[in-house]
């Protein structure tokens, strides 16, 4: 192998170490990255559950490009509130105008002042859309001030 075949050879594992070792720091970041607490996020949007699920009933790629990822503080009249045996986590589901609803997951990494919810109250829930599976889906929620 000639000198210059070897230099080559060693810019190109150089080049590797650097753009893995990179990769490599963003994951222990990424893994080791602070829980984000959604009830300290401002919202990006408040609307009733009725108005957020008529949205994507409606328009649902118009919906998804204004509410996918966003921090939305969701009020309405609580259709059920449901612990799931397996998870622990609580889904809390809100009426609208339509077979299916908004669905939102309380935050497993969050202390919540309560997880019990009445059918019927009246309540607010802030938490990140994840888009739309015949239900409206909430993650991270929190109970919103």
């Amino acid at each position: 192998m000639s000198a210059k075949s070897k230099n080559w050879l060693l810019y190109g594992l150089i080049a590797l170490l650097v753009l893995g070792g990179g990769g490599a720091a963003t994951a222990y970041y990424m893994w080791n990255k602070p829980h984000e607490n959604v009830g300290d996020k401002k919202a990006d949007f408040k609307v009733s559950a009725a108005e957020l699920f008529s949205a994507f009933s409606q328009d649902e790629a118009a919906a998804t490009a204004k509410y996918l990822g966003k921090t939305i503080v969701v009020s309405g009249k609580v259709k059920e509130a449901v612990l799931s045996p397996t998870t622990g986590m609580v889904r809390v589901s809100f009426w609208t105008d339509d077979p299916f609803d908004v669905s939102c997951e309380l935050d497993p990494l969050t202390k919540h002042k309560r997880t019990n919810f009445t059918a019927g109250e009246t309540i607010s829930i802030k938490g990140i859309c994840t888009g739309y599976a015949m239900d409206v889906q909430l993650t991270r929620c929190v109970e919103a001030d």
